[in-house]
């Protein structure tokens, strides 16, 4: 059992008569040489700890972070004032996708998805959304292995790290999973859960990796939040049929040629974009001062 790319997992989904979280679960399970039901735990767990990290992320106030101190609990709070715009759907994606943020950067435990430097943007668009909806866990814990199969295809053939691709890599791909995730869980079909993806992935093409002091905090955090808002934007042009028009294939494909036109001064090395501006250089000069032995 073998998927590559999402043309085939959809073309196995058919071929099945299965749906797109059920070959996924098999298909891990295969790997894992375990059960389906062993897998399902295990996603179960990871769920857990999403939520865990959004309530413990509201709380952090950064005592553990360098940079970024309380950003859940700010926009909580500014929430709870009345000083905030938009919807209560909006602001929650926002507050769920920066309290994750803020808590990983505070050394806490996150779920890597498909990075820690992109940990807030799939709790950040599917939470809210399955609260929204009222679904049940195990329809969530089914939307997590779409996330799973879109990391999988994304992985198989682009780069998932700001490193070797940029952070249009890490966001890019974490909008993409979590866009296709939402699809799902809004009852959207398999071809619109990529359609969704591939929206989300070329939004964020180009997108550089530029963290200040090399810490994956400023602009890292930020960013979880406004590609948790594009993933649900994305789902919601693919819900309403608008197409993607690229395959998600084909657009993974062109971020990967991207990264690789990317200089390496903007692929996670500090050496460059935000990181060398005049504040960039300032804090990365504080914070090596701060912790030179």
């Amino acid at each position: 059992m073998e998927i590559t790319n999402a043309y085939g997992l959809l073309e196995l989904c058919e071929k099945r008569g299965e749906s797109l979280p059920q070959v996924v679960a098999e298909y891990e399970a295969f790997r894992a040489n375990s059960s389906v039901e062993t897998v399902r735990a295990e996603m179960t767990k990871t769920l857990e700890v999403m939520r865990a990290s959004v309530n413990k992320g509201k709380e952090d106030r950064g005592e553990w972070a360098h940079i970024i101190k309380g950003y859940g609990h700010l926009f909580l709070e500014a929430d709870t004032k009345g000083q905030l715009l938009g919807g209560k759907l909006f602001k929650k994606i926002i507050l769920y996708s920066l309290s994750v943020g803020q808590y990983n950067a505070s050394l806490g435990r996150i779920v890597a998805c498909p990075t820690a430097g992109s940990c807030g943007v799939v709790p950040g668009a599917l939470l809210p959304v399955a609260e929204e909806l009222g679904s049940r866990d195990q329809e969530v814990v089914d939307a997590l292995f779409v996330v799973g199969g879109i990391g999988i295809v994304s992985a198989a053939q682009g780069p998932i790290s700001g490193a070797e691709g940029g952070c249009q890599a890490e966001c890019g791909v974490a909008s993409a999973m979590a866009a296709g995730a939402v699809v799902y869980l809004a009852g959207g079909t398999p071809e619109q859960v990529f359609g969704a993806a591939s929206l989300a992935l070329q939004s964020h093409l180009g997108l550089v990796c530029d963290p200040l002091a090399s810490l994956v905090e400023v602009p890292c955090v930020t960013r979880n939040a406004t590609s948790a808002v594009s993933a649900v934007v994305a789902a919601n042009m693919a819900l309403a049929g608008i197409p993607a028009v690229i395959p998600y294939d084909e657009t993974v494909v062109a971020m990967k040629i991207i990264g690789k036109a990317l200089p390496e001064s903007l692929r996670e090395t500090s050496q460059g974009g935000l990181a060398t501006t005049p504040t960039g250089k300032r804090i990365y000069s504080e914070m090596r001062s701060k912790h030179s032995l």
